[in-house]
């Protein structure tokens, strides 16, 4: 499959927050979030196309286009200025997150407390659906971006899910941070990256 990539439609929003959903539904991230499978789906859904519409404004929402809608995104913030919180964040996290809602707010502390300072730009999601997965989508898309950073000089910043996309950021150029393993309270581990300024 070719990694034709283009900007993200607002009508594709909610479409890039399903796929992302979908996507990590096997991470142990959302599995704390919500650990009924049943509504899990649904609210994760819902949480990362809050995220993916204040993106669209304030940084990128890159998609691969698929068959049925978006094969693959990546989802980034424009960290090197003030970055406000979504509209109405907390109320719209309490109406979206329901029984999970002091799960949520434990990940929005956690990363809080340990994102970093510098100016950059900071990749949110990185999602590929289940069929597409290992055809080189992700790193396309990555790299898609990565040049555009590197010919204005700014860094980039995210949080891994595993020691699997730890590997595969470290093939792009991030290199792991001090504090690198952030834990949620459940012990559920994120990994701390940086990519340098090219």
């Amino acid at each position: 499959m070719s990694a034709t990539i283009r900007p993200a439609a607002p009508a594709e929003l909610a479409a890039v927050g399903e796929l992302i959903a979908l996507s990590f539904d096997r991470l142990e991230a959302n599995h704390y979030l919500v650990p009924d499978a049943a509504d899990r789906l649904r609210v994760m859904g819902d949480f990362f196309t809050l995220y993916t519409e204040h993106a669209a404004g304030h940084g990128r929402v890159d998609v691969v286009p698929g068959p049925d809608g978006p094969a693959a995104t990546a989802v980034w913030f424009d960290r090197t200025g003030k970055m406000p919180e979504p509209p109405s964040y907390d109320v719209r996290l309490a109406v979206l997150a329901g029984p999970y809602l002091d799960r949520f707010r434990a990940l929005d502390e956690l990363f809080d407390a340990h994102h970093p300072d510098e100016a950059h730009w900071h990749l949110a999601f990185l999602a590929v659906h289940p069929w597409a997965q290992r055809r080189g989508l992700g790193g396309a898309l990555m790299a898609h971006t990565h040049a555009e950073l590197d010919a204005a000089g700014t860094p980039a910043y995210l949080e891994a899910t595993n020691r699997d996309n730890v590997r595969l950021y470290r093939r792009h150029g991030y290199t792991d941070m001090a504090t690198f393993e952030i834990p949620l309270p459940d012990g559920t581990p994120f990994f701390r990256m940086w990519r340098p300024a090219a």
